[in-house]
């Protein structure tokens, strides 16, 4: 969340030791941990309200829609889409165009012999 590092951390730690003291410092620091928590439990809350809002007022379905409409902007990936879907209907067409014209086995088979007879 701020990207802190454990030289930052261990800096924050010297400097609240130096100010605040050895004796108060584990004090300041459950106040602080207190604090912290009840912080993100009002976030929490708080972001569980507006999902509920947006979901009711049908927010999410229009970000949504706008986020396919942000995607079919991309030229590449519209074609690249467009070019999948066509092959894979072409090979759907294919096979089942196989199905339908290929003979039974037995009458080619037949048909072979007779023309090496």
């Amino acid at each position: 969340m701020f990207d802190l590092g454990w030289m930052e951390l261990l800096v924050i730690g010297v400097v609240a030791l130096i100010v605040v003291g050895p004796k108060d410092l584990p004090v300041m620091f459950k106040t602080v941990g207190n604090f912290v928590g009840k912080a993100q439990k009002m976030a929490r809350e708080f972001r569980r309200t507006m999902d509920a809002a947006a979901s009711d007022t049908g927010l999410k379905e229009t970000a949504e829609t706008l986020k396919n409409i942000d995607s079919s902007r991309n030229p590449k990936a519209f074609f690249e889409k467009a070019k999948d879907e066509f092959l894979s209907d072409n090979e759907k067409n294919l096979d089942t165009k196989r199905k339908k014209t290929s003979l039974p086995e037995k009458v080619s088979e037949d048909l072979i012999s007779n023309q090496n007879d």
